[in-house]
């Protein structure tokens, strides 16, 4: 449980265009709040179906402290459970993924169907039930082959964001991928200095001297250029070879297709190509990044050769997991097509230096001295987007669930 006049005292605090107030980023109170008014309420980016694309497959998931559990049954369709027996409440399936007939659970065996059937109870009893004790089913949706979960019992809309990136994502054939490498790491840190951090590329010049060999560090927001002309040089080429640049945003969520730096293809150390067999080979592979961004904790990057994906998922109020994942082509052949290690190394590159940057900022967020100050409204706007989303989302719960609702006092463009 949570301090709920806590929560909506900090909320109406924040000034606009600036960071949350201390208690947000380190309260306990905060991060039990967060768990249920933000990660149990919204859509959560979790994988891919090339991670279960066969029947039988599974693949688990965490949403917070929360297991979830994905499954393709014999016939090919997808579903999401909670991880939790029917009977004791134990993980039925451990973390990672498999392939199995049926789900059986390591305590007392009881076995369910993929789609989620109680098929056997040993010494239940006559007056027993099997069809009341089904796995407990979760929303699940798939993206053009990216999933998310929601543990809400009705979540938010999908259908218009679902509609705006069919198009955007369809020249990456993730129905023809494979997962190529999960990475995790912790972050002692808040979740949301996580986020903050990812939706701005303010310190990518000197904090990720690799990631600005490739990337546009000077962009703001859906990656204006100025006074630039690369990316209507882009643009133009896109629309002759139909691949559809965006940009397309809703309330959480945003995608653009956006050009890669003189002379770069791909998001590596070079620049270059890490897979031999690409997974778009429209422009004859060069078609820049498609970028995808979803509150609450994740984005992606889809090049020709591969897509990384990115998700801050909270394990107390300063310690956070990243998970990272990379989709290849799935006739990609490892030590032959490409190398994990050319393939992963600058984004945990990233990744780590951000941990440490990340590491910093809470470090200095927990002194007393501590005053949110202002973000800036050309290289940060998007880390005022998700700040704004926030402030938004966690005072419209407050009012639905009955708390009093904050003045919540958003930035100009929130």
């Amino acid at each position: 449980m949570f301090d709920a006049d806590k929560i909506a005292g900090w909320l109406s605090q924040r000034q606009p265009g600036h960071g949350l107030p201390q208690g947000l980023y380190n309260d306990p109170d905060a991060f039990a709040f967060d768990m249920e008014a933000i990660f149990r309420a919204q859509w959560i980016m979790v994988g891919f179906e090339a991670e279960v694309k066969r029947p039988g497959s599974w693949m688990t998931a965490q949403v917070g402290p929360w297991p979830v559990l994905i499954t393709r049954d014999r016939g090919g369709a997808l579903h999401a459970f909670h991880n939790t027996c029917r009977h004791r409440g134990a993980q039925v399936c451990p973390a990672g993924r498999g392939q199995a007939a049926r789900l059986v659970c390591p305590y007392h065996r009881w076995t369910y169907e993929l789609s989620g059937e109680l098929a056997h109870a040993a010494r239940m009893g006559p007056g027993f039930e099997p069809a009341g004790h089904g796995l407990h089913p979760v929303h699940l949706e798939s993206l053009g082959g990216v999933l998310f979960v929601c543990l809400a019992d009705e979540p938010p809309p999908i259908a218009e964001f679902k509609a705006a990136f069919a198009p955007l994502i369809a020249p990456h054939r993730l129905d023809r991928a494979k997962l190529a490498c999960e990475a995790t790491l912790v972050e002692k840190a808040n979740w949301k200095l996580a986020m903050e951090n990812a939706r701005e590329c303010y310190h990518c010049p000197t904090a990720h001297p690799e990631l600005a060999l490739f990337f546009p560090v000077g962009a703001s927001a859906h990656f204006d250029y100025g006074e630039d002309q690369r990316q209507e040089v882009f643009a133009a080429r896109m629309a002759e070879i139909g691949l559809p640049i965006g940009p397309v945003e809703g309330d959480w969520w945003q995608a653009i297709r956006f050009v890669l730096n003189e002379g770069c293809v791909s998001t590596t150390m070079d620049g270059r190509h890490s897979v031999g067999r690409l997974m778009c080979e429209a422009g004859a592979g060069d078609v820049g990044s498609l970028r995808w961004a979803v509150e609450p904790n994740g984005f992606a990057h889809a090049t020709a050769d591969q897509l990384f994906m990115f998700t801050a998922m909270p394990l107390g109020p300063q310690e956070t997991v990243i998970v990272s994942k990379w989709l290849v082509h799935e006739d990609a052949v490892e030590g032959q097509d490409y190398a994990v290690d050319d393939l992963t190394v600058l984004w945990n590159r990233t990744n780590l230096q951000d941990r440490d940057l990340v590491e910093n900022n809470q470090a200095g967020v927990n002194s007393p001295g501590f005053r949110p100050g202002p973000f800036s409204p050309e290289a940060e706007a998007l880390a005022i987007r998700f700040v704004d989303w926030y402030c938004r989302t966690a005072g419209a719960w407050l009012d639905g669930h009955g708390a009093q609702r904050p003045k919540v006092r958003l930035s100009a463009a929130g």
